[in-house]
């Protein structure tokens, strides 16, 4: 008695997802190691290896729940640290074809908040669990394993400035190290073969700056959101956030990328189909200079679809699935990973195969094939348009027209959209019906006339 080994995972990167994951590894293992190449503890502002750090940081509603359920109080604790909040729908000027949606309340809040904030809030609340430490600014070198790779058993890692790597031995590695994970690497080091990839280019390249207003043009709303669609592949999130500033995030699609010098950028959001945020800048002072990030493919690793995998490692958020970030999926899929990694956990030491496939079917499935019938929708975006594409395209157009009407629609639309409902909901019989009544005759206003943005094809080469 007292003599058994002390179990130990480990995750790899200290990511929003590895955050996430930590917390449910926590009520499985001895001990929870993060690594990270960063300096973690006591960051405050963007960290050098999240450069999205500086831009919209949105959750869905559904994440916030999660979130919510995995650090209980939470929530409070953003608010408290100055962070707005309203109703994830009735609260938010939602634009859709350039025409603004009826709305009405749906009960659940949104909280934006600056992505260092949030981060920082999410890294405070695992660091205070007693079994989990972070093992900062460390290279992530590779894996260890058995001698037939069956198994992995650690990670290789090497301190800022240290000649010699260190094995931290581990009974379960999760990588979280995003978009650049290395696990497809290290796989086919070790014998296995290549994880099958799906990239869809979309040429998505985004300006952010942030303000502070002398008044408030939203009337007690959020955010003003604009979302791109094929006559106007522009749009924007314009919302309020921490310690009363105002974020203000433009993009375009397939090389129209909004610029960084000033009056470029004032240029592009003027150019939006709905105007209110130019209109609102008038009054605005900025804080910082704007700043660009490009995100040229979507990417989709396929590890369910795998054969052959080694026990002891697990592989979540970002390095599974990196979405199209106007969509703000991210940090929901995330959160909703830990659940379903919390729910293996339960059952024992996790199967690697069996977790992939309940992650690909219960949490990824959804968003991802709802957001690839919108990019597609894009004439510009290359891929395959099949006929369960096309029709969804169709419903989906009337959706949004029906949503200017009744705003018993648009709550239909934004619980789907923010994870709530699976996209299924849409396609309820009562729903249907009143989604084809709404959508006759077209929107409740006449959509704008906007500039036809051209595919920009060498830009978007560029880009990719």
């Amino acid at each position: 008695m007292g003599n058994e080994p002390k179990t130990r995972a480990v995750v790899l990167g200290g990511s929003i997802a590895g955050l996430f994951a930590a917390r449910a590894l926590s009520e499985a293992y001895d001990e929870v190691v993060v690594v990270d190449r960063d300096a973690l503890v006591g960051v405050t502002g963007p960290r050098r290896s999240r450069p999205q750090g500086r831009h919209i940081n949105a959750m869905h509603a559904r994440g916030r729940v999660v979130m919510e359920e995995l650090f209980p109080g939470i929530t409070d604790e953003l608010i408290a640290d100055g962070c707005p909040s309203g109703d994830f729908a009735g609260a938010c000027r939602w634009f859709f074809n350039g025409v603004p949606l009826k709305r009405e309340d749906i009960g659940y809040i949104a909280v934006p908040a600056t992505a260092p904030l949030m981060e920082r809030h999410i890294r405070e609340r695992t660091q205070a669990l007693p079994n989990v430490r972070f093992a900062e600014e460390r290279d992530i070198i590779g894996l260890r394993t058995t001698a037939d790779n069956s198994r992995v058993t650690g990670v290789r890692v090497q301190a800022a400035g240290a000649t010699e790597e260190e094995v931290i031995d581990a009974d379960l590695v999760v990588d979280a190290t995003g978009r650049g994970s290395r696990t497809p690497v290290w796989l086919e080091e070790l014998g296995y073969p290549r994880v099958a990839e799906e990239r869809k280019k979309i040429g998505l390249g985004y300006t952010t700056q942030h303000y502070r207003l002398h008044d408030d043009p939203w009337d007690g709303d959020l955010a003003f959101i604009p979302v791109a669609f094929p006559d106007s592949p522009r749009g924007a999130i314009f919302t309020k956030t921490d310690h009363g500033n105002v974020e203000l995030t433009a993009y375009g699609l397939l090389g129209d990328h909004p610029p960084t010098d000033q009056k470029g950028f004032h240029e592009f959001v003027e150019s939006l189909a709905a105007k209110d945020i130019h209109e609102a800048l008038r009054h605005a002072e900025p804080l910082d200079e704007p700043v660009a990030f490009r995100y040229p493919t979507t990417l989709r690793r396929r590890y369910e679809k795998m054969k052959r995998f080694p026990e002891g490692l697990l592989v979540t958020g970002d390095a599974v699935t990196s979405f199209n970030p106007v969509y703000a999926q991210g940090m929901t899929v995330a959160a909703l990973s830990a659940l379903t990694l919390r729910d293996h956990l339960a059952e024992g030491a996790p199967r690697p195969l069996r977790y992939f496939r309940d992650l690909a079917k219960d949490v990824i499935d959804p968003p991802w094939e709802m957001t690839n019938t919108v990019d597609l929708s894009f004439p510009g975006v290359e891929g395959k348009r099949t006929l369960k594409v096309r029709i969804g395209q169709k419903f989906l157009k009337r959706v949004q027209i029906a949503a200017t009407r009744d705003a018993k629609v648009t709550t239909a639309y934004m619980r789907s959209a923010g994870m709530i409902d699976r996209p299924e909901a849409l396609m309820r019989p009562g729903m249907i019906l009143r989604v084809l009544w709404g959508s006759r005759g077209g929107p409740a206003v006449p959509p704008p006339r906007v500039r036809t943005s051209q595919p920009v094809e060498t830009d978007l080469r560029r880009a990719a």
